[in-house]
This record gives structure tokens, sequence and C-alpha cells, in this order.
């Protein structure tokens, strides 16, 4: 008698889980299920679809290039666009428009950090609100 393997690696599922969306400008998160291994711009493109669904204001738009996905407990890194969104760890995410390349010079300099030269999302916010 063959021992059969219980998990064959074709037949094992895509891990699934809820995430939770908070849109910057929107009034309150999107919530959805995702795949572990799905890529940053496919949850991105799906947030936007479903947030215009909801006929949520302000208006975004549908292109997903046009947005960052930070996970909440982030230091201050986007995730890339062909990251998978079970990379993180994290089921909770700040989603932004970004609306033009800011230089150097504009950015307060106690947003960048002296490791990565990157925007802390947090610190931003607080930029683009004042």
């Amino acid at each position: 008698m063959k021992n059969k393997k219980i998990h064959d690696n074709q037949n094992v599922k895509n891990k699934r889980f809820l995430i939770t969306v908070n849109v910057r400008g929107s009034p309150g998160p999107i919530r959805f299920v995702v795949n572990d291994d799905d890529k940053v711009s496919e949850v991105i493109d799906s947030c936007l679809k479903m947030y215009a669904r909801g006929g949520r204001l302000p208006i975004l738009g549908t292109d997903f290039n046009k947005f960052l996905l930070y996970p909440s407990n982030a230091a201050c890194e986007a995730m890339k666009a062909n990251e998978t969104i079970g990379s993180s760890g994290d089921r909770t995410f700040v989603m932004y428009k970004v609306q033009g390349r800011a230089q150097m010079g504009d950015v307060p300099s106690k947003m960048i950090t002296h490791q990565r030269r990157s925007f802390c999302w947090k610190a931003w916010f607080k930029f683009l609100s004042h």
C-alpha cells in the first residue's frame, strides 16, 4: 500500500483573508477578502472598484498606478505594485492618491528617514493636511 500525500501542491488553495483599507479622505474603511498571493496592484484596483460601486466621495478615478498602499504598521515605505499582499503580514492598510512628485525641498526634513530616504505616510498626511 502506497502512502498518499494528504496535501498535494496542486490541490492546496490560496490562503484567503479579510483586509481593511482606509482611503485618505473617505468617511470609512473598505473591507474585502483577498488571496495572500494577490498583487498589490490588483488589491488597489479592487479597492477602487468597490469604492466607486459604493458611490463614495471624493471620486478617486480608476488608475491604480496613481495610488500607494501602506501596511498600517509600516515604518515609512509603500508596498511595491508587484509585491504580494500577504507578504506584509498585515491585514489593515492605508491607501492614498499620489498628487504628483514632491521635490525634496517641498517636504519638511522631519519626514525623511535617514536610513532609507523614504517618506513616512503618517508625516505625509500631516504635510498634505496643512
